[in-house]
């Protein structure tokens, strides 16, 4: 039997993989806090699970040569001001510390403003809180992928946070078919107008990506 991940351990393993949201916001928007703080990571992990519980998450990625067989990840961050000002932030590492960073910045259209405004504004997605971490099957052997979704919404000052995380997960099982854990799953319907504005805009914004350092994203508060 495989012990379950503990979701404050998952939040420690990321960091350790790379996705991570790095320290300043831009200068001039530091006293301003925004609208909307939007990420999604992904990971192809490829982990043994009795490895990570035997060594704990610290040793997954400095422990025994073999423990991770790939590293690929991604991370989308997006921050948006009351006024329309974005920042979207995307970052590919396919090797470890050998992160590549693109930025784009620009301001929303009053009507697109509107409608982001309309989707916070949904008393289902008000509702939305942290899911109790994804508990690992019995029959688990390999954690082969992990994404996340993370989100800060302020409602008039009243802050609102969630994270999601979803898992592919190689298991025992005869039929060779990976399984799928997802904690966010009962909120897909209510965070769907949510995850399709921000692929829009992450479409919208592909022709203005620029390399960049990262500076425009911050790590979030877990709570």
């Amino acid at each position: 039997m495989v012990a379950p991940f503990r979701f404050n351990k998952l939040l420690t393993l990321l960091p350790l993989l790379g996705i991570l949201l790095l320290t300043h916001i831009v200068a001039g928007q530091e006293s301003s806090t925004p609208l909307l703080r939007l990420q999604r990571s992904k990971a192809y992990l490829n982990l043994e699970t009795n490895v990570v519980h035997a060594q704990g998450m610290n040793g997954i990625t400095y422990g025994k040569s073999g423990d991770v067989f790939s590293y690929p990840n991604s991370l989308s961050c997006l921050v948006v001001y009351g006024d329309g000002k974005f920042v979207l932030e995307k970052r590919e590492e396919a090797t470890l510390g050998k992160p590549k960073i693109k930025t784009a910045e620009g301001s929303l259209g009053a009507d697109d403003l509107q409608r982001l405004k309309g989707i916070l504004n949904d008393e289902a997605l008000k509702k939305v809180g942290t899911p109790k971490a994804p508990d690992l099957p019995d029959d688990a052997v390999t954690v082969r992928e992990i994404e996340s979704i993370d989100a800060q919404i302020d409602h008039a000052g009243k802050g609102q946070h969630f994270t999601t995380i979803k898992e592919r997960v190689k298991t025992s099982a005869t039929s060779g078919m990976d399984t799928y854990i997802d904690n966010g799953a009962p909120y897909q319907k209510t965070l769907n107008p949510l995850m399709k504005w921000f692929e829009g805009l992450e479409k919208k914004s592909k022709s203005d990506l620029k390399d960049s350092k990262p500076q425009y994203c911050v790590p979030m508060n877990i709570g």
